[in-house]
């Protein structure tokens, strides 16, 4: 059966505001959306916050101004981060939502809270208490130090040799298509293999 796979991060903008979109694309077709983490490391491509000159920070403002435009129109608070976060818990908090059947919940949870200012992405802890929150028994700081991290680390890689360098990125047949801008393509690809709308 096929399937679309897509790659999300909680603390990117751009994830955040596509998060309804993809609801509605599953909701629209006969076809599975399997949500998978793919941590972004912001440094690697963006340069650290020390290392940015005049034109990264125009670049970094404008995606957060694009970002919060397609926010408000959803009705969704979305501010800035006050620091650069490597979100490895938060991101394999997505995986432990999925074992215990609360996908959803913690999916909503988790990015509302984090764009709220409210949530720390980077803590066991906080991300262990947002999972509770939305029905997972506990035991994610230990699922995070054993299988899931791992798991994590492997779907990174995965998503890496699959050609993702960004987010949101949909993957569908074996091609890729990077933002929730790229959506309107991706429901023309569906239509043409013929995927059942519901």
């Amino acid at each position: 059966m096929s399937e679309i796979v897509l790659w999300s991060d909680y603390v990117s903008p751009y994830a955040f505001v596509a998060k309804a979109w993809a609801y509605e694309l599953e909701a629209d077709y006969d076809i599975p959306v399997l949500w998978r983490p793919y941590t972004l490391d912001i440094a690697s491509f963006q340069g650290s916050v020390a290392e940015r000159d005049a034109h990264h920070w125009r670049r970094v403002r404008y995606a957060y101004m694009d970002a919060r435009r397609f926010a408000n129109k959803q009705g969704l608070t979305l501010m800035g981060p006050r620091k650069i976060f490597y979100a490895r818990p938060i991101n394999a908090g997505m995986l432990y939502a999925q074992k215990h059947g609360v996908f959803r919940g913690y999916n909503d949870r988790a990015f509302d809270l984090f764009w709220r200012r409210e949530l720390d992405p980077e803590s066991p802890e906080a991300v262990a208490a947002v999972l509770v929150a939305a029905g997972a028994p506990a035991g994610f700081e230990d699922f995070l130090a054993g299988e899931g991290g791992t798991e994590h680390d492997r779907l990174r890689g995965e998503a890496e040799a699959s050609g993702v360098f960004g987010v949101p990125s949909f993957s569908f047949d074996g091609e890729l298509f990077w933002g929730g801008d790229r959506i309107g393509l991706l429901r023309e690809r569906l239509d043409e293999k013929g995927v059942k709308r519901r």
